[in-house]
């Protein structure tokens, strides 16, 4: 296998994520904090702290993996970054909906939709490289995580 190696794409792909991230976070600080201190949680809530460096990390992981689809030759690469992409905006409006809006029910629809692209994204990716499954995988499961604490959150606040 040759190795292709392209810094700036790298650069370029793993900046997107974390600053799409970065900004709902942003945006949404004051509706994260009220919720935290306000709304019913299940018992299996993580921590506060625990969010933020989990989804930096998810959102590293998932640079890297649209970096590997960026740099490919595979003449179905646009299509699989489509999807990356629609799959990332899903995962940034779900904090205005959860958070800001405070309409976990449909949170939790939007969730699922995102979880389904999250599936369609790596179903893509891995047709053009497999490596990416093992970027994704940690999302898709904790994207998982993130819809039944959804959901728990929803039944313990309607």
């Amino acid at each position: 296998m040759v190795l292709n190696f392209d810094i700036k794409k790298l650069l370029k792909n793993v900046a997107i994520p974390v600053l799409v991230g970065a900004l709902a976070g942003f945006l949404t600080k004051n509706d994260v904090n009220e919720f935290m201190e306000t709304a019913n949680k299940p018992f299996f809530m993580p921590p506060g702290w625990l969010f933020p460096v989990a989804w930096t990390i998810l959102y590293v992981l998932m640079g890297v993996a649209a970096y590997f689809i960026d740099i490919s030759k595979a003449i179905d690469k646009d299509k699989a970054l489509l999807v990356y992409y629609a799959q990332l905006f899903f995962n940034f409006v779900w904090s205005f909906i959860f958070f800001t809006a405070g309409k976990y029910l449909f949170a939790f629809v939007w969730i699922i939709v995102l979880w389904l692209l999250i599936l369609l994204t790596i179903i893509k990716f891995k047709k053009i490289d497999t490596r990416t499954v093992l970027l994704l995988a940690p999302y898709l499961v904790w994207v998982t995580f993130a819809a039944i604490l959804n959901l728990s959150i929803y039944i313990l606040n309607r």
